[in-house]
Formats: structure tokens, sequence, C-alpha cells
């Protein structure tokens, strides 16, 4: 019978490096094969088979496999936490933005309606008609018969005041008179806004211009007793002109706008 021999040296390497190289592949180490040839010859020296070092590289490369694997994990979990941490920064700056634009809506709006009331309420004082004078009443009346005047009868009424009493404009409007008028003495005419005249007369003193604009209650001048007078009042006419001899009723004229004199 023939003889068993041992493989030779390069046949047991070959044999060595395919069993590492499957055992790397596998992932997985035969624990048992050791114990088996040790115990096959305990006083012979064991034969190196290359199974310890698949073992060890086995070890290491799964170490490692799993290593990678957890800082793949951390990695991806911190890009996660990072991105909804931006989408949520995105999400409050858009909130503070929209809350932003629509505090300054809300302001804009509150402004213009201010600016809105102001003018109404502007426009109301603008068309206010108010007494010329505070206090007083009426001492001739018109259209009373008498020779003190050219026409033989009186173009406005007369309303009590001591000399230096304050004037009031009745309205808005434009002086288009200031100074002396003859017979009227120092007098003012204004024009209003909607195209009527009034008329102030007698008066002591003027503090307004020809040219200039006046609101309703401002004062334009004190009462006196310029021109042609009996005694310090003042006369007040509603024209339809700026002229004379385009007088209107007085009382009715002011009657239509509220005030009673």
């Amino acid at each position: 019978m023939g003889k068993h021999r041992r493989p030779s040296r390069a046949v047991r390497v070959s044999a060595n490096v395919a069993g590492i190289a499957t055992l790397t592949a596998a992932g997985v180490v035969a624990g048992v094969a050791a114990p088996a040839f040790a115990a096959s010859d305990e006083t012979q020296r064991p034969e190196d088979t290359g199974l310890t070092q698949a073992v060890v590289i086995g070890d290491v490369m799964a170490g490692n496999v799993d290593a990678q694997a957890e800082t793949q994990r951390s990695a991806a979990d911190e890009a996660a936490i990072r991105l909804q941490a931006e989408a949520t920064a995105k999400q409050k700056a858009a909130e503070a933005k929209q809350r932003a634009e629509e505090a300054k809506r809300k302001i804009e709006e509150e402004r213009a309606a201010k600016e809105r009331a102001a003018r109404d309420e502007e426009r109301k004082r603008l068309g206010t008609y108010v007494s010329p004078l505070d206090g007083s009443y009426v001492s001739t009346s018109y259209k009373a018969s008498s020779g003190l005047w050219s026409s033989g009868s009186h173009t406005g009424i007369d309303l009590h005041a001591e000399t230096g009493t304050s004037v009031h404009a009745v309205a808005a409007g434009t002086i288009v008179e200031a100074g002396n008028g003859g017979a009227y003495g120092n007098n003012v005419v204004i024009k209003h806004n909607d195209g009527t005249y009034t008329q102030y007369a007698h008066l002591s003193s003027i503090d307004v211009s020809v040219g200039q604009t006046v609101t309703p209650g401002q004062q334009i001048g004190l009462s006196g007793a310029t021109g042609n007078v009996t005694g310090p009042h003042l006369h007040f006419e509603a024209r339809t002109g700026a002229t004379y001899g385009s007088d209107i009723d007085p009382i009715a004229y002011m009657s239509a706008h509220g005030v009673t004199l």
C-alpha cells in the first residue's frame, strides 16, 4: 500500500489563504477547528493552518464594519437633526416676518384711519358756521327803514358790541376786502367756499389782509364805531357778490347754516 504524505508547504499555504478569504467574505470563523487539530497529537507542535489569522482578521474587519456603520448612523442622525433645526429656524423666521408685516400693515391702517378722521374733521370744521360775535344780539334788523342809510333801508343787521370786541369770520373763506369802506368805516369782506360773501363793518381795527384764508371763528378784527355810525356796534351783511347792493337776509342766511343770531 502507498504511504500518505503530508501536503507540501505550497499546498498548505494556498489552502490557508483560501480559507482566510472564505472566512473573510463570509464574516464567520469556525472556532472549533483549532482544538480539533490540537487533539490529534498533543506532543506534536500545532501546525499553522491559517485559521487563527482568519479569526483575528475577521474580528478586526467586523469591528471596523460596525464602527463604520455606527459612524454613518451618527452622521445621518446629525444630518437629520441639522435639517430639522434649519427647517424649524426657517419656519420661525417666516412666522416672525409675517408678524412684522401684519404689525406694519396694522400701523399703516391705523395711521390712514387717523388721517381720514383728521381730514373729515377738518372738512367738518371748515364747513361749520359760527356767530360773528359771542353773546351778542340784533340791535337793528335787516331792511329797517331810516334816513341814516343811502338806500333808505338797512342792508344788513347791527349786532350790539362795545368797542374792542373780537369779531369772528362766520365760516371758512378768503379775504377779498380789508380796509376803509367809506360809510362802512373799516370793513372786511370774505368770500366763502359756497360762493357767498359776508361783510363786517365799523371795525376799530383789522387783523387780516386781502388774499388771506380764514377758518370759522377766526378773529378778523375788533368792533368799533368807524364810518357812518351813532355808536359802536358791528354791521354784518350776507351777500351774493362782493359789492354793495348784492345783500341777502343775514338772519335767514345764518339760520340755513345752523346759526341763530
